[in-house]
């Protein structure tokens, strides 16, 4: 007696399909896995054999062997229990109608046969879904998450009970549909601009790197803002599609941090504490899992006085921040996990955060500020398109009653800049001025004879790096896009070039 059941693994973010073949044979009762298991799946077997018995069903008294192929690709995860029972049940008759080819199963079995949720659901059916397989049956508690999928139905179960007589077909279930409302109603949100008083140019800054997903780095004595606004970075930015907020949820699902709650509809902001460790911001493990610079997918990567952060932990950041993306290589293979995230980060000018401050004496000495600096290598500042510095608030803007600007006023002009990107990159696969490579800052980026003069005058006076340039044509792009521009013109060059000023300044 044989069947055969399909199912999925993850590797990385990607899903492979796995067939389960249940033999039953005579001979000595025995109980088997093959197929390269790991020891999950190889625990798998007291689960699954407690599950059936608890749900009513005679676990066969004979040989048992499930073959989980291809062989040579190594199985992880919980997902394979209820495909296993299925198995089991499918071929000591229990079930007596076929499962179809074109239908997978995934689920973890509690010993009462309960089907608990599991990680990567999503990734699971997007994958499958892929792969042209028109059904899922996955557990009650991840319907949230695949509800919104199309192309594939998707049928949820609380028990191998409620599984079973819907296989035989003695009841129906039906397939679970859901619509999402990816518009971020502003109300629901807790920040908002109008709460920062006065710092018209660090609001400025923050606008322009939000409207071309641009770096940008606060720099400033200690209660001046900095994390305040940056915290608020969420509120303006445009709501997530419905593209970007299955891939935001895919890492999330894969990393056990859904809570069943469904697709996430608002853009993530993550912020790490600096003593993070290297793998928690770049992602890894024996099983590798997304890190903080995944988890910040499509959104806002803060981190809080950037300088107290490892040095290593810093510079890990180089490559998502150029390419989008982070590999990790470990033995058993290399795992891709998406990163294009905007990076907030936050610092104070000196130790003892008052160096340049109109109104405190800075206690550092030189080589306590070169050293604190250093922290910040000039790579990584190369890559970072904005940066500002932050001067303290004043005591008649923190009085001020006047209204301030909206974060709901200030997100027009940024999904208005936005949509003026996505039209220009629709035949390019980007989406914002911060991804163009040197070949499209050639051809979107041309400037004026004027402008021309000044980028060559701050070329040589600034002592810019070809990147430097790039970012600052980048930036002034996003300028006239706020303005609605077609032409970058030479005020918006001139604004650019502002916002490279530190290094000059600070970083001697």
């Amino acid at each position: 007696m044989l069947s055969k059941i399909k199912t999925c693994v993850l590797y990385g973010l990607e899903g492979h399909e796995v067939n389960v073949e249940t033999d039953l044979s005579g001979g000595l009762p025995n109980f088997n896995i093959v197929g390269l298991p790991d020891i999950s799946i190889k625990e798998s077997k007291e689960r699954v054999r407690s599950a059936i018995k608890n749900c009513g069903f005679n676990f066969p008294v004979s040989r048992i062997t499930v073959n989980l192929a291809p062989a040579n690709l190594k199985k992880e995860g919980s997902q394979i229990d209820l495909p296993i029972a299925v198995g089991i049940l499918s071929a000591s008759k229990a079930i007596h109608r076929h499962v179809d080819e074109k239908t997978f199963i995934i689920g973890e079995l509690s010993l009462d046969g309960k089907i608990n949720a599991i990680d990567g659901a999503l990734p699971m059916v997007i994958s499958m879904r892929n792969n042209n397989f028109k059904k899922a049956i996955i557990p009650e508690d991840n319907k949230e998450e695949c509800g919104a999928i199309e192309g594939i139905e998707i049928i949820p179960v609380e028990s191998i009970s409620r599984l079973t007589d819907y296989l035989n077909e003695d009841s129906s279930i039906e397939p679970f549909k859901l619509q999402y409302d990816f518009s971020c109603k502003y109300d629901c949100l807790n920040e908002d601009f109008s709460e920062i008083k006065g710092q018209p140019a660090m609001k400025r800054a923050v606008e322009i790197a939000a409207a071309g997903m641009h770096n940008v780095l606060l720099l400033g004595s200690p209660g001046s803002g900095k994390t305040m606004i940056a915290r608020r970075i969420p509120t303006i930015l445009p709501d997530l599609s419905f593209e970007e907020s299955l891939e935001v949820t895919k890492i999330y699902s894969i990393s056990g941090l859904l809570y069943n709650k469904g697709l996430i509809t608002k853009r993530p902001f993550r912020s790490p504490h600096h003593t993070s460790s290297r793998t928690s911001i770049a992602g890894g493990g024996s099983k590798p899992r997304p890190g903080e610079v995944s988890l910040a997918h499509f959104g806002v990567l803060f981190l809080d006085e950037i300088p107290e952060f490892p040095k290593s932990v810093i510079e890990v950041l180089r490559q998502p921040m150029e390419d989008g993306k982070i590999s990790i290589s470990r033995a058993n293979g290399s795992f891709t996990f998406p990163a294009k995230f905007m990076l907030a980060a936050a610092m104070n000018p000196c130790p003892c955060g008052y160096l340049g401050d109109p109104t405190h004496d800075c206690t550092c000495s030189q080589a306590q500020i070169d050293k604190y600096l250093g922290k910040i290598s000039g790579p990584l500042l190369n890559r970072i398109d904005v940066q500002v510095e932050v001067l303290p608030v004043k005591y008649d803007d923190l009085k001020n009653d006047g209204a301030e600007e909206t974060s709901a006023e200030i997100k027009k002009r940024i999904v208005r800049a936005r949509n003026i990107q996505l039209q220009r990159y629709k035949d390019f696969r980007i989406m914002t001025n911060s991804e163009l490579s040197t070949k499209g800052i050639s051809k979107f980026c041309k400037v004026n004879k004027e402008s021309e003069k000044l980028l060559k005058n701050a070329f040589e006076v600034l002592g810019l790096s070809a990147r430097a340039y790039n970012k600052i044509l980048k930036v002034a792009r996003t300028i006239a896009d706020l303005e609605s521009s077609e032409n970058i013109e030479t005020k918006h060059i001139a604004e650019a070039i502002q916002y490279r000023s530190l290094d000059k300044k600070y970083w001697r």
